[in-house]
């Protein structure tokens, strides 16, 4: 077997510009109308996907899969209602989706600071939300290292005059938690991760294979998530 070489530089070819491509599908509505129905042929799209992705000795543990969506505002405003807190409208607040570690000293940490870098930057902690999840649709060489899946909720300071301004406080303060983070060498500190920190989409993704994704994220199987 005659492993394969990246041609030399040439002309205005570089090999420095190959990487590794996943498979990308994209579905919207031309008119922005939200339903569920978006998320169903999402995860359509993600199923047929399935073979630009790797699998584990482990069927269950793939190399990652996920989607990327508008912010759900009727199901978050809900959630939010029923956990005690009021969100403002749509553009006034954004959304972390967070990968805590189990380590419970170490979760405890990356959440304060989170919340300090949150505070620094102008703006403020407007709650919490556990995110509901099927554990058992699991790999079982996935199960041990199954983080702690958690939302914040941000609201938009007054030194942000519009989304964009919002956006970007949202990127600085996702990129100084993580640095701070990778500096204190905490136990399991490497089970911390933003997956998306914004004021209009959410990722919902995992080491997982396209077929359990809509499984393990509970709200993907009835309604929005």
């Amino acid at each position: 077997m005659v492993a394969s070489v990246m041609p030399v530089r040439q002309g205005l070819y570089d090999p420095r510009n190959e990487h590794d491509a996943c498979g990308v599908g994209f579905i919207a509505h031309i008119k922005n109308r939200k339903s569920h129905r978006i998320v169903a042929d999402g995860i359509r799209i993600l199923l047929n996907l399935a073979h630009r992705g790797a699998v584990a000795a482990d069927p269950l543990a793939g190399d990652g899969a996920g989607l990327l969506v508008q912010l759900p505002d009727k199901l978050l405003r809900a959630e939010a209602k029923r956990l005690g807190f009021v969100l403002p409208k749509l553009g006034q607040y954004g959304v972390g989706m967070m990968f805590l570690p189990r380590n419970p000293a170490t979760r405890q940490a990356c959440q304060e600071t989170l919340q300090y870098y949150v505070e620094a930057e102008g703006q403020r902690v407007l709650g919490w939300r556990d995110v509901p999840v099927d554990s058992s649709v699991l790999g079982e060489s996935i199960k041990p290292v199954e983080p702690v899946i958690r939302q914040i909720f941000i609201g938009r300071g007054a030194n942000c005059e519009d989304v964009d301004d919002f956006e970007r406080k949202l990127y600085v303060i996702r990129k100084q938690t993580h640095l701070s983070i990778r500096a204190r060498k905490l136990p399991e500190q490497s089970a911390f991760y933003i997956a998306s920190l914004s004021a209009r989409t959410i990722i919902y993704k995992g080491m997982i294979i396209p077929e359990r994704l809509s499984l393990y994220y509970l709200r993907c199987r009835r309604q929005a998530l």
